[in-house]
């Protein structure tokens, strides 16, 4: 089946360029010149996976990757952010916007094919395809597998799909130390960019949405993390 993939970017050679490269590879690839025509298609219909420029004018890509994320009706698309900005504290609203990935202008059509292609291998794998169906609980909090649900004392938690599967893995992985370098591994995959410090950042989103419960996801200085069941 052909992926859709929606692009805004409101640099017309970048757009075009990036259009034609990913038509090429296969793509149905939908481009808009502002945040706004994106975020109207969205309403339509969600894509697989979306580019999406940070500086540009009227609505701005932070702002429309936190609407996407908040509406996230019919599906939940990968998000790469395109920005000429480079400093962390840029990359970290990024991240904590939800965005899955980022990469900095000026880059290589070659490398963001590359980083579609790992972003949508990613997304099949988070998918539920031979995942067998059943529940994982470790004291107030219940990750349904089949579902791909969570809920802390019978009340529904929203969680993108990195955080589902951060918050999946430390389950699987209860009563013991995780490296933040394992994790990043475990999530993310060795085909994407990047560094430990996103661990932190959507460690720290998932605990905000567990409430109580994330008292049970301890820091282990200069590690990792590790989730504790109450008795332990």
């Amino acid at each position: 089946m052909q992926r859709l993939i929606y692009l805004a970017e409101d640099d017309d050679t970048i757009r075009e360029l990036i259009v034609y490269a990913a038509s090429s590879e296969g793509y149905d690839i939908k481009a808009f010149s502002n945040a706004d025509l994106l975020l109207r298609e969205c309403e339509k219909q969600m894509p697989d996976l979306i580019l999406l420029d940070i500086m540009m004018p009227g609505t701005d890509g932070i702002t429309a990757l936190k609407k996407i994320r908040e509406r996230e009706q019919g599906g939940e698309p990968h998000i790469i952010l395109l920005t000429a900005k480079v400093t962390e504290i840029n990359r970290i609203k990024g991240l904590d916007a939800g965005a899955d990935d980022y990469i900095t202008k000026p880059f290589s059509v070659l490398e963001l094919m590359a980083r579609i292609r790992a972003s949508l291998r990613k997304k099949d794998k988070s998918s539920g395809v031979g995942i067998k169906s059943g529940k994982l609980e470790v004291n107030d909090i219940v990750l349904c597998l089949d579902t791909r649900s969570v809920s802390v004392s019978g009340r529904l938690v929203p969680l993108t799909l990195k955080e589902f599967e951060l918050l999946k893995f430390l389950m699987q992985s209860v009563g013991v130390v995780v490296e933040r370098e394992v994790i990043f591994k475990k999530v993310w995959g060795d085909e994407y960019f990047g560094e430990t410090r996103t661990v932190d950042i959507h460690m720290k989103n998932l605990r905000g949405k567990l409430g109580e419960a994330s008292s049970a996801i301890q820091s282990i200085r200069g590690v990792g993390y590790i989730l504790l069941r109450n008795n332990e």
